[in-house]
């Protein structure tokens, strides 16, 4: 599919509290290890050029953030940029998840810093999501720090459907951002319209990741028809499971980028997505 005079507005808009976004946004972090500064900041501004309104980023994907800023600073009215807190990587600790209040600070304040900004429009608590792990303490510290205006609107990342109980009991949840795509964590399919019922937005990661299986033929299959790439197909795919579907797909390749932003045009047929399911 041509990517001429496309942009992110074709796939429509959600919320992230009362935020309005396009369905889809770009994920910063293939550009924490970019080997070409100018070529990364020129996909972030060309991202913005085409209708991109959502960036997500993280405290740990460390050189994105000044990525950002450079590219994007001062930043457009509009531009919701959606950061995670929690991961950490240290020489001494490898990589981890922060359990102290403390911690969990020095992490926001990390992104405010580089990011350059007072306050974030919505940070995601990510968890490792090891069997019986609750969020509760480390969300309500999450809250606090929004109370204290840090952050505007809080969501919640690598869970599962109790976690988000949990967390809603605390707060309002506006996001949740798990791995899911074609192939990968299908179990998240009654997740998602947990999130569409109660209004949360679902945002998957890795969304264009396939594998050489029976899925990835049917997706050559698809895209064929549709004169498209197979990573264009899967990010259609992945807007089509509900209109609360947030897309982030990265990338450093200005092609590429201009590719995943025609992805929000396709409309995928009946036939189109039972072949993909089947």
């Amino acid at each position: 599919m041509s990517s001429d005079e496309l942009t992110a507005a074709a796939a429509g808009t959600w919320k992230l509290g009362d935020l309005t976004v396009n369905r889809m946004g770009f994920g910063s972090m293939r550009l924490a290890g970019s080997p070409d500064r100018e070529v990364a900041l020129q996909v972030l501004r060309r991202a913005v050029e085409l209708g991109v309104d959502h960036i997500d980023t993280a405290a740990f994907y460390g050189p994105a953030l000044d990525l950002i800023r450079e590219a994007l600073s001062p930043y457009p009215d509009n531009l919701v940029i959606t950061s995670k807190i929690g991961p950490g990587d240290s020489p001494e600790r490898g990589f981890h998840n922060a359990t102290t209040a403390a911690e969990l600070r020095v992490q926001l304040d990390e992104n405010l810093r580089r990011l350059g900004v007072d306050h974030l429009d919505v940070v995601n608590l990510r968890i490792m999501n090891q069997p019986g792990e609750s969020l509760a303490e480390r969300f309500h510290w999450l809250t606090e720090f929004r109370d204290a205006g840090l952050i505007r609107h809080l969501g919640i990342s690598n869970v599962s459907p109790h976690h988000l109980d949990e967390a809603e009991a605390i707060a309002p949840v506006v996001c949740v951002q798990n791995r899911y795509s074609l192939e990968t964590s299908r179990s998240d399919d009654a997740f998602i319209q947990v999130c569409a019922d109660r209004g949360v937005a679902y945002v998957p990661f890795f969304a264009i990741a396939g594998t050489t299986g029976t899925a990835a033929t049917a997706v050559q299959t698809v895209a064929k028809s549709h004169n498209a790439t197979d990573q264009q197909i899967r990010l259609a795919w992945t807007l089509h499971q509900s209109p609360t579907v947030l897309a982030i797909p990265g990338t450093g390749n200005p092609a590429h980028l201009e590719q995943n932003i025609a992805a929000a045009a396709i409309m995928l047929s009946t036939e189109d997505l039972t072949l993909l399911n089947a």
